[in-house]
């Protein structure tokens, strides 16, 4: 274990499994102490277990983050607890599959309830406690789909763009405070969410062919990036989006054998 993060106060949501497990266990395992969040106890309590097992601090927050009052309780009992909020990670989300000629109105609001909405308490809130202790890193994950149209998912896509653009006005806004503000864009990678559209050797093997390197993502490559713009050592990075998708949002054409 080294202790890159030694002292910090991370917070990330969706930490049961994917991206958000992955990410707190590297932070954890570089020093910090990390409270994750989700919706369901069991699994936080599962990767809660492996850090403490690995000899790294976490504990975790029961809370939907498309409940405003419990998902702000819950950060605001973290920085009561622990003192303060270093690290703020909203990496949870929520998407709805439909065209746009017969998506109910609930299902378009259903992507933005956690998505965005879930986006804007967390780094509201966050923005709150690091302006007043003097500075703090937000990370917000959005997705290739909030780059380029993705027919069947319009919703997530449309939620996801948004969260682009809406933290590079948190960056601007939090630079006096010395608030950074950046966002990860994952491509394809292999998480419990995208377990459907990976589920058979075809699927996953035609989606490859569409990714310059060949394979899918892996959620510890996405926390490697999520880490770093968390971190110290991107002290002078805000308002970036960081793609992580194996060159897939580069390539225009991609040539199939």
């Amino acid at each position: 274990m080294t202790a890159r993060m030694h002292n910090k106060i991370a917070f990330v949501t969706g930490g049961g499994s994917g991206i958000g497990a992955a990410t707190a266990i590297k932070m954890a395992a570089e020093g910090a102490t990390v409270i994750i969040c989700g919706r369901s106890e069991e699994p936080l309590q599962k990767v809660v277990e492996q850090i403490r097992a690995a000899g790294g601090q976490a504990d975790y927050r029961v809370a939907d983050v498309s409940d405003e009052q419990a998902f702000v309780g819950a950060i605001k009992s973290v920085a009561t607890t622990y003192g303060r909020l270093d690290i703020m990670v909203n990496n949870a989300m929520a998407y709805t599959w439909g065209g746009v000629d017969s998506m109910s109105t609930e299902d378009w609001h259903a992507n933005f309830s956690t998505t965005v909405d879930g986006t804007f308490w967390g780094t509201r809130t966050a923005m709150q406690l690091m302006k007043e202790q003097g500075g703090g890193a937000i990370v917000n994950i959005a997705s290739i789909c909030g780059l380029f149209g993705t027919a069947w998912m319009s919703g997530y896509s449309a939620a996801k763009a948004a969260v682009i653009n809406f933290s590079r006005a948190v960056a601007s806004e939090g630079a006096p405070y010395k608030v950074r503000c950046n966002v990860v864009i994952p491509g394809v990678v292999a998480t419990p969410a995208t377990a459907g559209m990976l589920g058979d050797d075809k699927t996953r093997n035609n989606t490859e062919k569409l990714i310059p390197m060949g394979r899918v993502g892996e959620a510890g490559e996405l926390a490697n990036a999520v880490f770093f713009l968390a971190s110290d050592e991107a002290s002078y990075i805000t308002g970036a989006s960081l793609n992580v998708d194996g060159g897939r949002s580069s390539d225009l054409y991609t040539v199939l054998e």
